[in-house]
């Protein structure tokens, strides 16, 4: 399998991926209120918000003229959601909760998530 094409597969999956996670967003978003940080406001607006972004960026990723302003967008969204990620670690020490280790495991993958991205901010990748 040539690197193009898997690059190609790695694209639809990512789009998938933002496109199932928007969807529950919308659906299930008392999920995410949750780990809002107390500090921000509006936190069933802005999940709302996320999830319609999602669904947005993974459409807008599998179409080639906006691709790479796609890809700067989940960017900037991964960035201004960690916070949460990082809130639902807090939550779950204060909670004593047996799974922080997989809440531990999520802050690092927010880097992967967004060098994943990245791979698509440049003009020659998946046409």
């Amino acid at each position: 399998m040539t690197k193009l094409k898997l690059k190609h597969i790695s694209l639809y999956i990512m789009s998938a991926l933002y496109f199932g996670a928007g969807i529950y967003h919308l659906i299930n978003p008392d999920v995410y209120v949750k780990i809002m940080p107390a500090w921000l406001g509006w936190h069933k607006q802005l999940v709302l918000i996320s999830g319609l972004c999602e669904l947005s960026f993974a459409i807008l990723l599998l179409i080639p003229k906006t691709r790479i302003l796609a890809s700067w967008l989940i960017i900037a969204l991964l960035i201004a959601i960690f916070p949460a990620n990082i809130q639902m670690m807090l939550n779950y020490q204060e909670e004593d909760n047996a799974m922080i280790w997989l809440t531990i495991l999520r802050l690092p993958l927010q880097f992967i998530l967004i060098w994943w991205a990245y791979i698509f901010t440049k003009k020659e990748s998946v046409s």
